[in-house]
C-alpha cells in the first residue's frame, strides 16, 4: 500500500514537473519571437534584402538582435516617380 502511494506521488510529481518545463519554454519562446519582430531591418532603406549583403551600411549587425537600437535606421521612403509610371489609371 506504502509502495502505491510512493509511486503515484513520484508520476504526479513527475507530471507536474514536465508541464511547468513546458510551460516556462513557451513562455521564453514567446518573449524571444517578440523580441525578434523588433528588429527594423526589413523597413529599413539601408536593408538590401540580399543574402551577401543585407545592409549597406551595417552588414554584421542586420537581421540580429544587434540591429534593434541602430542609429542608421531610415524608414523606407515611397516608390519614386519612374516606377509609378506604368501604374497610371486608364480614364
Amino acid at each position: 500500500m506504502l509502495s502505491m502511494i510512493l509511486c503515484a506521488f513520484c508520476s504526479w510529481t513527475i507530471m507536474i514537473l514536465f508541464i511547468g518545463s513546458v510551460w516556462l519554454t513557451l513562455r521564453k519562446g514567446i518573449i524571444h519571437l517578440k523580441t525578434l519582430h523588433d528588429i527594423p531591418c526589413s523597413g529599413c532603406e539601408y536593408f538590401t534584402n540580399d543574402y551577401r549583403l543585407k545592409c549597406t551600411v551595417h552588414p554584421k549587425k542586420a537581421c540580429s538582435e544587434q540591429a534593434i537600437a541602430c542609429i542608421d535606421f531610415e524608414p523606407k521612403t515611397s516608390a519614386c516617380n519612374a516606377c509609378n509610371k506604368g501604374r497610371r489609371k486608364l480614364y
